[in-house]
């Protein structure tokens, strides 16, 4: 869980704009952002890897389709933590990161303490992790589980 607030007053127009092309696709090159953006290729490389050190990009990575590697149905899974067992919710929460069927898990204030994103081969599978995973866990109160038939990947608002 970060904590790594950054005022869009620390932001220009020119990292809004590196911001964007970066989340339209990670892979541009340095040259090309420089062009769409209006300044020099050096300036570009010192512009994105200053967002990286600050902590405003905090990575790169490859979107890829849970269909084509065999994950073709996914999950939100909502947990409730017991009420006893709040001491251990960093632990919980740590270790259902490193599960591998894990694509998200989101801690939240409101009905529910953790939703948990899925990507698995088939409804045994969603099952099996409940099962193994969460209701063997003392720390868990109680879970209800969502199919997602369909979800598109938006990204983040930057500079509007």
């Amino acid at each position: 869980m970060t904590n790594n607030l950054h005022s869009s007053a620390d932001l220009d127009d020119v990292d809004h704009a590196l911001l964007r092309l970066l989340q339209e696709n990670a892979r541009m090159t340095n040259a090309r952002m420089a062009e769409l953006v209006g300044i020099a290729p050096s300036t570009c490389v010192a512009r994105v890897r200053s967002l990286v050190d600050r902590g405003v990009i905090t990575g790169f990575s490859a979107r890829i389709d849970p269909v084509a590697v065999g994950l073709g149905l996914e999950a939100l899974i909502s947990v409730n933590i017991r009420a006893g067992a709040r001491a251990r919710i960093a632990e919980f929460s740590a270790g259902i990161r490193q599960l591998p069927e894990v694509v998200q898990v989101f801690f939240l204030g409101g009905s529910e303490d953790f939703v948990i994103h899925l990507a698995a081969r088939d409804s045994a599978h969603i099952r099996d992790f409940v099962v193994e995973h969460l209701s063997a866990d003392p720390t868990v109160a109680s879970t209800r589980t969502s199919l997602v038939f369909d979800h598109s990947f938006i990204g983040v608002a930057v500079g509007e």
